[in-house]
This record gives C-alpha cells, sequence and structure tokens, in this order.
C-alpha cells in the first residue's frame, strides 16, 4: 500500500517536475471591473475548482495523493467512479457513505470531464520506418 502510494506520489512530482503548483495555475487573475465571472477560481492549495462540493473531494482525497493528480485526470461519472472502486480494492481507500461518494462523483464529472485526446493519430504503415525484427 505505501508503495504504491509512493510511486503514485513520485510519478505526479514527475509529471508536474517540481511537485508544486504553478502559482499561475494556483491563482486566478481578478476579473476586469464590472465583469461577471462565470468560470471557478482555483483553490491554491490543492488546484481544485472551487465550486459546488469541492471540499468534500479535498477532504476525501488530498490526503492520500496530490489535487494535480485529480485535476490531470478526466472522466465520465462511471470512469471516476471505477476509479474510486480500483483505489478501495487495490489502495486501502475507505468505503464512502452514499451521500459522500455521490458528491464527490458529480463533482469530478463535471468540473474534469472527458476531453478530447491528446495523443496524435495513429501512423498509416506506408510512413511507418521498417521494422529491424520482422525478419524481412
Amino acid at each position: 500500500m505505501r508503495t504504491a502510494l509512493a510511486i503514485v506520489a513520485l510519478l505526479a512530482l514527475t509529471a508536474s517536475g517540481t511537485g508544486v503548483l504553478p502559482a499561475a495555475a494556483a491563482e486566478t487573475p481578478p476579473a476586469p471591473a464590472g465583469a461577471q465571472s462565470t468560470s471557478p477560481g482555483l483553490d491554491p492549495v490543492t488546484g481544485l475548482k472551487m465550486t459546488g462540493d469541492w471540499e468534500v473531494v479535498r477532504a476525501n482525497c488530498v490526503g492520500c495523493h496530490s489535487g494535480r493528480l485529480i485535476t490531470q485526470q478526466r472522466g465520465t461519472a462511471e470512469q471516476w467512479l471505477t476509479m474510486i472502486r480500483w483505489m478501495q480494492a487495490k489502495q486501502n481507500l475507505w468505503q464512502f457513505d452514499p451521500a459522500t461518494e455521490e458528491k464527490i462523483i458529480a463533482y469530478l464529472a463535471t468540473n474534469y470531464p472527458p476531453g478530447k485526446s491528446q495523443r496524435r493519430a495513429v501512423l498509416s504503415p506506408d510512413l511507418m520506418p521498417p521494422n529491424p525484427y520482422s525478419g524481412t
């Protein structure tokens, strides 16, 4: 359990470079005078969007891993539930009461929904280099 958490933390730190949320990402710039802000601010400690039940997520999720690990993920309600079930089965995450679990999943699915893929399209075979292991 501790080893897995250490690996997840190390991966999160490696992915972010420093493991510290950059000041630009942690702060929301002030809105121009008279403008209505429609986007929520970001929690300067976790980077979570401060809207809805964000404090429930902070209280139940950031104790085991960084907020940045949460904000880098994307998923539907079903995908977030699958991640929670995996953490409960493999990482000793405690069972939530149904109301808390519903709040966490709703917050995550609303604020961190699936996005467009960041991966490039697969190369066509004629653009691939020769395979030195094919034997031909």
